[in-house]
């Protein structure tokens, strides 16, 4: 049978089922019922619609079963949807946190300022102080002289000590020419009454060191190298770990009390560059041993 049919069909059994409920209406309130079959008309009328409706149910029950397979098909689909959308809501999940904002906003400035974070108008001693004991990997200065090593100092030992992380401190050897045109460049803060040029303050560090280098004991020692160079330096630079302050030796001004450039990271362009003067001036250096700096100074040959 055709769809088409089957609606037709459908149709009339209905119109028929409601047509013959309002006649048996009208026929019972006008009496005919009772005239054509006394006593027993209404109940097989009745019967009568009942069996037109169970079989109307009966040619259903195909149409039934389908509605149930569909709603079968819906929820299984609806199912596999929950799932996809919960795969997919964890993927993105998953790449959000990939998206770390800090790491990004890390690489933008490397890309746009090669590293550089900041410039200090002097040198920070608490922040690289405090960089200093938070270093995990190791801790450089290259400098001339260290005008401010006694502030320095207490977080120096403590990276030794507590943390058993190598210092590698590099300054100008006292006898180079090169102490004497530093000596010329920085003749208006001398005080004369010091009468301290810039060999005695190298010496004077120097002899700090020793006092660390004996304060920090037998764990700590092997871990603080000093080194002096002989060569004209560029710039004078502090690390802990990945952060660098970097200055220029300028004519007049202590390099510490020159603005100091923040540098994080090295991989950057600049770290890259900084890190490489460092390495090469400890490369041309010449150790010192602290136990007895004053001979060791002696026994340096260029």
């Amino acid at each position: 049978m055709s769809v088409d049919v089957r609606y037709r069909v459908e149709r009339i059994a209905l119109a028929l089922m409601s047509t013959s409920g309002v006649v048996v209406l009208i026929a019972d309130l006008l009496g005919w019922l009772d005239a054509l079959a006394p006593g027993g008309a209404l109940p097989k009328v009745t019967l009568l619609i009942l069996s037109t409706v169970t079989v109307f149910l009966l040619l259903e029950i195909d149409r039934l079963r389908k509605l149930d397979v569909v709603e079968a098909q819906v929820t299984r689909l609806d199912e596999t949807l929950r799932t996809e959308v919960a795969r997919l809501d964890g993927s993105f999940q998953a790449q959000l946190a990939k998206l770390d904002i800090d790491t990004v906003a890390q690489q933008l400035k490397q890309e746009n300022y090669l590293g550089v974070i900041r410039v200090h108008a002097e040198f920070p001693d608490v922040q690289f102080n405090a960089f200093v004991e938070g270093a995990t990997q190791e801790v450089a200065i290259l400098q001339t002289f260290i005008p401010n090593l006694e502030h320095l100092q207490p977080a120096l030992e403590k990276a030794l000590v507590d943390h058993g992380v190598p210092v590698r401190i590099m300054l100008l050897y006292p006898s180079s020419p090169v102490a004497g045109l530093r000596d010329e460049a920085l003749r208006s803060v001398r005080d004369p009454a010091l009468a301290l040029d810039v060999k005695a303050r190298v010496e004077m560090c120097l002899a700090g060191l020793a006092e660390l280098h004996r304060a920090v004991g037998p764990a700590g020692r092997p871990l603080l190298s000093v080194r002096v160079y002989n060569s004209l330096p560029s710039i004078a630079v502090h690390k802990a770990d990945e952060h660098f302050l970097v200055s220029s030796f300028l004519h007049r001004q202590l390099a510490i009390n020159s603005a100091q450039t923040e540098i994080d990271g090295c991989d950057t362009t600049m770290g890259r560059q900084v890190q490489r003067e460092l390495d090469t001036l400890w490369s041309i250096g010449r150790d010192v041993a602290l136990a007895d700096w004053r001979e060791s100074l002696r026994n340096i040959s260029w």
